[in-house]
């Protein structure tokens, strides 16, 4: 079932996609904020960032048969915290762009989330930060958007209005 990685939903529990969703879409100030005392903790590359190219896919009216749309920069990465005596996680990051730091961070996040004990901690202060963001910079947009609407039923009716007195008046 479709559900926004955006919204948790009520009693909806914490799952992996939704949180790298989130880490992939995260200000890298706000995960420096977070996770900055944190990133020189113990652990080891097992892919260093990296910046490479992937193709974006769209559909024609979001259902229609799939077309290349163009491509985009991404870095990505992988690293192992090392934990003594547990099974260690790892993180993994893909982030748009080119910010190795950003892409450090957010597998350094999805690392730290696997961890049941840390999870609802992280998820306060890093996950609800960066859903209450994403809310702002979508109503921004929307704001922005919204002042370009055209009614086109009023646009007709007030050409449609204007044809009909010049009938008249001739």
């Amino acid at each position: 079932m479709f559900h926004a990685f955006d919204n948790p939903g009520p009693a909806r529990p914490l799952v992996r996609a939704d949180w790298m969703a989130l880490l992939a879409r995260a200000p890298q100030e706000l995960l420096e904020s977070v996770l900055g005392p944190q990133a020189g903790a113990a652990s080891r590359w097992l892919r260093a960032p990296e910046t490479g190219l992937m193709m974006v896919q769209g559909r024609a009216g979001g259902t229609g048969e799939r077309f290349n749309l163009g491509e985009v920069t991404v870095t990505r990465c992988a690293l192992r915290l090392d934990e003594a005596g547990t099974k260690t996680p790892v993180g993994v990051a893909y982030v748009l762009g080119r910010s190795h730091r950003q892409a450090q961070l957010a597998a350094l996040a999805d690392a730290l989330l696997q961890d049941p004990a840390q999870q609802a901690a992280l998820d306060a202060r890093l996950l609800v930060p960066v859903r209450q963001h994403l809310a702002r910079r979508r109503a921004e947009r929307m704001e922005r958007t919204r002042s370009t609407k055209v009614d086109f039923f009023t646009v007709a009716r007030e050409s449609g209005a204007g044809a009909d007195d010049e009938e008249e008046g001739a």
